[in-house]
């Protein structure tokens, strides 16, 4: 319970929570280690728990009900193990990375948002500057319906990833409102970091200060602002069809 709820619990214990066949099937595809299967008779297929080779623990349907945040999970829960996220271990598998940055995003939803739209673009990373949740909250694993394994994450600073990615010679390309280029007249062929703020107070000065070029998507209504995981997902669809995708 306390795996679910707290994140210094996951944190101290290197544990956290999946829950469903699918989920569970992507990060076993992403090479995270599974401790232990919690099964739910009551609610499962056991033919579907075969193909894991896993200890498995039954519970019940009191307690899987507890654990679960969806009754649509074929009641099965995972513990597995979480791994490091550090920005020294990213590998490219191509030489013109494309990339997406979000700094100090807070709402679990709009992070599990952009993970799909990482995964849908086949992004080469997702880098989270200055976090604010715990990437392996439940809410989060929820939201990016298991694309949290997927796509390469890493975190850091705001300091410590705007290093790598000069470092790695890639493009910083900050979504504001000033000193900005459309986005389809914005280069993205070559290696990119499309970077997205919060929706209240956008990017800090130490990204737009380091921007190569400042993006905007002109906005038609009397608002200038989109939820920041449909920003992300223009700006990077259009990355993509000049990338010919």
């Amino acid at each position: 319970m306390q795996l679910k709820e707290k994140s210094r619990e996951r944190k101290k214990t290197g544990l956290f929570i999946i829950e469903g066949l699918r989920e569970i099937q992507l990060a076993q595809k992403g090479g995270y280690e599974i401790e232990t299967l919690l099964d739910c008779p009551e609610v499962s297929n056991i033919g579907n728990l075969q193909k894991f080779n896993y200890q498995t623990i039954q519970i019940s349907k009191a307690v899987y009900e507890k654990l679960a945040y969806r009754q649509t999970t074929e009641g099965v829960i995972a513990i597995a193990k979480s791994k490091s996220h550090h920005l020294d271990l990213l590998s490219f598998k191509t030489k013109n990375p494309l990339i997406l940055v979000a700094e100090a995003p807070e709402k679990p939803g709009n992070i599990g948002a952009l993970l799909r739209t990482a995964d849908a673009a086949n992004l080469d990373a997702v880098l989270i500057a200055n976090p604010k949740s715990d990437i392996y909250n439940p809410n989060i694993i929820r939201s990016s319906v298991g694309c949290l394994f997927t796509t390469q994450v890493a975190t850091g600073t705001t300091e410590e990833i705007i290093s790598f990615l000069q470092k790695e010679k890639i493009a910083i390309n900050c979504a504001a409102l000033t000193a900005s280029k459309k986005y389809i007249e914005t280069d993205f062929t070559r290696p990119t970091a499309i970077v997205v703020g919060t929706e209240a107070k956008g990017l800090t000065d130490t990204w737009l200060t380091n921007s190569e070029q400042n993006i905007i998507i002109p906005m038609q209504g009397e608002i200038d602002s989109m939820n920041v995981s449909v920003s992300a997902a223009i700006l990077i669809f259009e990355a993509k069809r000049q990338r010919g995708f």
